[in-house]
């Protein structure tokens, strides 16, 4: 196996080595007008040229020697392994929309596919019309292009799925029934693959609610956590309570979020591009508010009362001010450019971080505090409202 560097991410700008993504595939051309709102999409992506985007994407990446892996990859290669087929397999025969019957014949149909094969099928579903002589009820009530095994273009987002913690993995447990699987996909890699062989993993996919893209590395030991409808309270204090009884976090933050289409998460509200600064939606800034959390003596928690959010990054953080970059120049600009991931970008060092070309004044606003703007397209890939720090998953940082 090659040499790659250490996995752990503690920061959000630490120098980024190892990060996983996914390239869009054919779960993408699977979204229709009849399924896009059930799957979370917007839009309907124009695939090729999506992956297009995506290819300069991970080009940019490996620019500035970053290593990139790919999920699709790595399932393929996990699902090699016996245990991690049968486990695959058994996790997507639990819905309960099958009956005996239709889950019986697709059992065996998926454990005749090798892994390519298999891959392809967990990750793009199954169409009723792909499949015949079920003798299923079931397949006979359902109409030829319905899906039996439904797609999952949301794997484009690799942050929502895991997100690492120092050098545990946090496997997490997405709220929308649409994207379930995709957590458990994700848990079988870091079980099985041999790229993460002692890898501890903590949470997973049947724990509480916890989503990825809520989940920031302020500073060493600092954790903000967004807390609205996807991100639940309790997925928030049972990270916390993790986070404190592994020595991985002194302080995380709570972050109570207005959820609505264009801020589902904390990451496209704000993203760190500097070890003090933030491009963040001006719109909420100063009205964002933090729990600060903290291990009490008895290994229970103290929960303080709550404070401006900017305040108590700063506190948390250690440091006299935490800077912040607005997107846009004026609220209306504002707005648009936070619909459009203007607050979603991957740093990809200090003062470095990549981000969509779109957001043009967001990008001017960034490069006259400092920061060394990689503009990548986005027109297709930013249609299921997510930017570059929603399609990364950073493995390896080095430590600040």
């Amino acid at each position: 196996m090659p040499e790659h560097f250490p996995h752990g991410v503690r920061s959000e700008v630490g120098r980024l080595r190892t990060v996983m993504l996914h390239r869009p595939g054919n779960e993408l051309r699977r979204l229709t007008p009849r399924n896009n709102d059930a799957l979370l999409f917007d839009g309907l992506p124009w695939v090729d040229r999506a992956q297009v985007e995506h290819d300069a994407f991970a080009e940019a990446l490996r620019g500035r020697g970053v290593e990139v892996l790919y999920l699709s990859e790595l399932l393929t290669e996990t699902l090699a392994d016996p245990d991690a087929r049968e486990a695959a397999i058994a996790h997507t025969m639990r819905d309960l929309r099958l009956g005996d019957t239709l889950r019986r014949y697709l059992t065996d149909l998926l454990r005749d596919q090798g892994p390519d094969e298999l891959a392809e099928t967990l990750m793009a579903g199954l169409r009723n019309d792909e499949v015949s002589g079920t003798g299923s009820v079931v397949a006979a009530l359902h109409a030829p292009d319905d899906f039996l095994i439904d797609p999952l273009p949301n794997l484009l987002f690799t942050r929502d799925s895991s997100v690492w913690v120092g050098d545990r993995v946090t496997v997490t447990s997405l709220a929308m029934p649409a994207r379930q699987r995709e957590t458990q996909l994700t848990e079988l890699i870091y079980q099985f693959h041999p790229r993460f062989a002692g890898t501890e993993r903590i949470h997973g996919w049947d724990k509480e609610f916890l989503e990825g893209g809520d989940v920031l590395a302020l500073a060493e030991g600092v954790l903000a956590v967004g807390v609205g409808e996807r991100t639940r309270p309790a997925g928030a204090e049972r990270l916390a309570r993790t986070a404190f009884a592994q020595g991985l976090a002194h302080t995380v933050l709570a972050v109570p979020i207005d959820q609505d289409r264009a801020t589902m998460h904390l990451d496209t509200i704000c993203t760190m591009v500097d070890v003090d600064a933030m491009v963040m939606y001006p719109n909420v800034a100063h009205r964002l508010a933090a729990t600060a959390i903290r291990p009490d003596p008895d290994g229970d928690l103290m929960v303080e009362p709550s404070a401006p959010f900017i305040e108590a990054a700063a506190r948390a953080m250690g440091i006299d001010r935490l800077q912040l970059i607005d997107t846009g120049l004026d609220p209306v600009t504002a707005e648009r450019e936070q619909w459009d991931d203007g607050n979603n970008t991957l740093a990809i060092e200090p003062k470095v971080a990549i981000a969509y070309e779109r957001n043009v004044e967001t990008n001017e606003r960034l490069a006259a505090a400092g920061i060394d703007v990689i503009a990548i397209a986005g027109s297709e890939l930013g249609s299921g409202r997510g930017g570059p720090r929603c399609m990364s998953c950073p493995i390896s940082r080095d430590p600040l």
